[in-house]
């Protein structure tokens, strides 16, 4: 099934030429619950990693920050019977509906597990072929066609730690079918759910504090938006410019490349420590498909007929996810060499 996001209210390329130069693309990933194999593009599903090659390993430290202490699988089989009980008929509260056999698993994984010691398991988080994501390119003059990404799943120090690994498709002969996992989370939002994606292109122009100073004068100016009648949302004549951000400049969700997302705070140099060369957004991992100002950036498909999600997510959440209670965690890396050390932002 693909998603389609639907078309902006105007180009505003055109109402703003200065913008045409800006424009980037960015590929729009729209994780959905799915079961993928090591041969699909997912998050959180199994990877196609090399047999004879080490399973990464995180070496810490590992700091517990007072909740409950839960294994990967804990969480899964956790994610599974709420499921089944929030689609289940019954009393309420909703204890009542619970099999004898539920509440038995419920309570054990309640107990908690054991504070890990030693280095932690990393977690698959995504799995991105180049046949499915063509704007994805390998840093350098790699040739790369598969690009994996895992983490952490412990705060360092605000939000789980990543890992980048590039690699060709052709060149892994026997998969790992058992990789290891982490003996415990910290949370259970930092466990994804297996997810297929469906890729979709839009384009993106920079966030409104990256422009100059002249153009950010004229999106603030509300007599320059009149001039698209009624494609413009007149509830934002006191700040034309939350308009440009909220509708026509940058796609939420889960995405590989495009401009960087800022609000958090201001917008920063993202220098390459090695060579100094300016590092490219990668890939944005998000808490949520879409914002609470941002519905206009649902797909079709979704509006028409929206997926289920786990219980207990806010909108628009697919993949089980949240990082630094609700923000997106974009990763940045140096175009010149994919071992040259990428930027994680929180934004």
């Amino acid at each position: 099934m693909s998603r389609t996001t639907p078309p902006r209210p105007l180009e505003v390329a055109e109402l703003f030429p200065q913008l045409a130069p800006l424009e980037r693309t960015a590929t729009r990933l729209h994780p959905r619950p799915g079961s993928p194999t090591p041969h699909d593009s997912s998050v959180g599903g199994p990877l196609l990693w090399p047999a004879d090659e080490p399973w990464p390993h995180c070496e810490g430290p590992h700091k517990w920050g007072g909740n409950e202490i839960l294994s990967p699988q804990d969480v899964r089989e956790r994610r599974r019977i709420r499921a089944l009980v929030a689609n289940r008929p019954g009393g309420d509260p909703p204890v009542t509906r619970y099999t004898p056999e539920e509440l038995a698993i419920e309570e054990r994984i309640n107990a908690g597990r054991p504070w890990p010691d030693g280095p932690i398991a990393m977690l698959p988080v995504a799995q991105l072929y180049v046949r499915d994501v063509p704007s994805l390119c390998p840093p350098g003059q790699s040739e790369a066609d598969l690009l994996q990404v895992l983490w952490c799943p412990f705060d360092h120090p605000a939000h789980p730690r990543t890992a980048l690994f590039w690699r060709t498709e052709a060149t892994v002969a026997d998969v790992l079918e058992a990789p290891p996992e982490p003996p415990a989370v910290q949370f259970s939002s930092y466990v994804p759910e297996p997810c297929l994606l469906t890729p979709e292109q839009v384009t993106e122009y920079p966030n409104h504090m990256e422009l100059s100073e002249e153009l950010q004068q004229q999106l603030e100016d509300w007599s320059r938006w009149q001039a698209a009648g009624a494609a413009v949302d007149n509830s934002y004549e006191v700040a034309p410019e939350e308009f440009y951000t909220d509708v026509l400049s940058l796609a939420p969700g889960w995405k590989i490349g495009g401009w960087t997302r800022w609000g958090l705070t201001d917008p920063v140099p993202r220098a390459c420590s090695v060579c100094g060369a300016e590092a490219k957004p990668l890939l944005t991992i998000a808490t949520t498909e879409w914002a609470a100002d941002g519905e206009s950036w649902i797909p079709e498909e979704d509006q028409a007929d929206p997926p289920q999600q786990l219980p207990g997510t806010p909108p628009g959440n697919f993949t089980g996810l949240e990082v630094a209670r609700g923000y997106d965690l974009q990763l940045h890396t140096c175009p010149v060499a994919a071992n040259h050390p990428h930027i994680e932002l929180i934004q």
